[in-house]
C-alpha cells in the first residue's frame, strides 16, 4: 500500500459509520451460528459474537465495542431471543464485560502482548461480572432460590463462563489480523505503524488455536458429550 495517499482518496474514518455497521452485522451473523450451541444447564449458551465485539473495540476503542454489543443485543433481543430485556440486559452486560476491558488495555498497549494480556483481562473481569449478576438476576428471572444459584456460581456459571470467554479470546487471536487486513486493503481502517504490517505472529495463532480447541473440549463436557 502506498505511504501516501491519493490525492482523491477519502479518510478511512469516513469510512468509519459504514464499518462499524458491517461489524454489527457480522456480529449479528455470528450470534446466529452460536444458536446451534445447545445451552449449558438449559440457560447457559456461548455467544461468539463478543469476538466481532472486542475487534471493533480493537480497531476504534471501548465506546464502540460498547455501541456495537448494545445495537446487536437490541437487535438480537427483538429477532430471535425468547428472553426479553433481561435477555438483552445480560448480553450487554456479558460483552461489555469482555470487550470493553479488553478494548481499553489494548490501546495503551497496542501491541500483541498487549493484546493477549487484554483479552485475559476481559476474560477475568466478564468471568467475575457475569457470576454477580447471574447471582442477582437469575433467582428474579428463573424463580430458582438465591441459594440453588449461589450453589452453581462456582460448579457451572464460572466454569462456563471462563471456557466461554477463552474460546472467544482464541477465536479473537486467530481473526483479528485477518479482519482488519481486508479492511485496511479495502481502506476502511487506517494504517498503523505499531501493528507490524505483514508479520504473522505464530506464537499467538498457536496460543489461540491451543484455546480454541480446549474451550471446545470443555463445552462438550459441560454439555456431558464427553
Amino acid at each position: 500500500m502506498d505511504s501516501h495517499p491519493r490525492a482523491n482518496a477519502r479518510p478511512a474514518n469516513a469510512h468509519r459509520p459504514a464499518t462499524v455497521g458491517m461489524l454489527c452485522a457480522v456480529a449479528y451473523a455470528a450470534m446466529l451460528i452460536g444458536q446451534i450451541v445447545p445451552p449449558v444447564q438449559g440457560i447457559l449458551s456461548y455467544d461468539p459474537k463478543d469476538v466481532i465485539v472486542v475487534i471493533g473495540g480493537f480497531i476504534y476503542g471501548p465506546l464502540t465495542a460498547a455501541a456495537i454489543s448494545v445495537i446487536v443485543s437490541f437487535v438480537e433481543m427483538l429477532t430471535v431471543s425468547s428472553t426479553g430485556p433481561v435477555g438483552f440486559l445480560m448480553n450487554v452486560v456479558s460483552t461489555c464485560s469482555f470487550a470493553v476491558p479488553a478494548a481499553i488495555i489494548y490501546k495503551k498497549a497496542h501491541s500483541m502482548k498487549g493484546a493477549i494480556g487484554s483479552l485475559a483481562a476481559g476474560v477475568a473481569v466478564m468471568t467475575a461480572m457475569m457470576c454477580l449478576w447471574n447471582y442477582i438476576v437469575t433467582p428474579l428471572y428463573q424463580g430458582v432460590p438465591r441459594e440453588v444459584v449461589a450453589g452453581m456460581l462456582p460448579t457451572v456459571f464460572l466454569p462456563f463462563n471462563l471456557v466461554k470467554g477463552a474460546i472467544n479470546a482464541g477465536l479473537t487471536l486467530l481473526l483479528y489480523k485477518p479482519i482488519v487486513t481486508a479492511l485496511r486493503k479495502a481502506h476502511l481502517v487506517e494504517e498503523s505503524a505499531s501493528d507490524h504490517k505483514g508479520k504473522v505472529h505464530v506464537g499467538a495463532l498457536i496460543l489461540g488455536a491451543a484455546l480454541v480447541v480446549t474451550g471446545v473440549l470443555l463445552i462438550l463436557v459441560l454439555l456431558g458429550v464427553l
